[in-house]
C-alpha cells in the first residue's frame, strides 16, 4: 500500500486530491497539512512513501519544508512531489535540487497524477520529463553553481554519459538504446552515479548533469 501526505493551503485542493487517491486500492492518504510545518511534523509522525507538497503556502513553505524533510535521515525513503500552477515556477528547480523527486502542474489530468504518485513510489525517477527538463533548463541558466570538479571525477566516463542522458531526461531503458546496453546496466550505472554524488534519486541527477555541464540548457536527447 501506498501511503500519501497531503500538503495544500487549499482545503478543496486537498479534498480533491483525497477523493482521487483513495479510490485506488493501493493508496492511502494517511495526513493532511496545510501549511510546510504542519507537513515536517506529519512526515516525521507518519513517514510517507510520498508527500504531494504545494510550493507556494503561507507562512513555511513547500520549498522550506521540502529541504526540512530531505535534510533529515531518518526520512531518507520519503518521495516528495511538488504541485505547482505554473510548469515554469521559478522554485520548481529549487524543490529538485534541494531533494523533491518530481512535480506535477496542479491540473494535471487525475489519471496522471495517480500514475505519478505510483511513479515516484517506485522509485522510478521523475514525473513529465520533458516539462521538467524545461523548469531544470530555466533554473540552471539562471541560477546553478559550478560542480567542483573532484565530484564529476568520481564518475566513470561511462557513468558520466550515462547521467548526462538522465539529465536530457530519458529513462533506463531509453539510456540502454541508446548506449546499446541491457536495461538492468544501465539501471546498474545509474545507481552507481546516484551513489558516488550522494544523490537521493534521478531528479538530483539531472541537476548535477546541468550543473557539471555534462548537458545544457537546450541540449535535447
Amino acid at each position: 500500500m501506498i501511503r500519501v501526505l497531503l500538503v495544500d493551503d487549499q482545503v478543496l485542493v486537498r479534498a480533491g486530491f483525497r477523493a482521487l487517491l483513495d479510490a485506488e486500492p493501493d493508496i492511502t492518504v494517511v495526513g493532511e497539512a496545510g501549511d510546510g510545518a504542519q507537513a515536517v511534523r506529519l512526515t516525521r509522525q507518519a513517514v510517507p512513501d510520498v508527500v504531494l507538497m504545494d510550493i507556494r503556502m503561507p507562512g513555511v513553505d513547500g520549498l522550506a519544508a521540502t529541504r526540512q524533510i530531505t535534510a533529515d535521515p531518518e526520512l531518507s525513503g520519503v518521495r516528495i512531489v511538488v504541485l505547482t500552477t505554473f510548469e515554469l515556477d521559478e522554485y520548481v528547480g529549487e524543490a529538485l535540487r534541494a531533494g523533491a523527486a518530481g512535480f506535477l502542474v496542479k491540473n494535471t489530468q487525475p489519471a496522471e497524477l495517480i500514475q505519478g504518485v505510483r511513479v515516484v513510489a517506485a522509485g522510478d525517477g521523475l514525473l513529465s520529463p520533458s516539462v521538467t527538463r524545461r523548469v531544470i533548463e530555466q533554473f540552471a541558466a539562471g541560477t546553478a553553481t559550478p560542480v567542483a570538479p573532484r565530484r564529476l571525477a568520481e564518475l566513470t566516463d561511462r557513468e558520466r554519459e550515462v547521467v548526462a542522458l538522465v539529465g536530457t531526461g530519458l529513462s533506463n531503458d531509453e539510456i540502454a538504446a541508446r548506449l546499446v546496453v541491457s536495461p538492468a546496466t544501465a539501471k546498474t550505472h545509474v545507481s552507481r552515479a546516484m551513489v558516488k554524488l550522494g544523490a537521493r534519486d534521478r531528479a538530483q541527477l539531472v541537476v548535477f548533469a546541468y550543473e557539471a555541464g555534462l548537458v545544457r540548457p537546450g541540449w535535447l536527447p
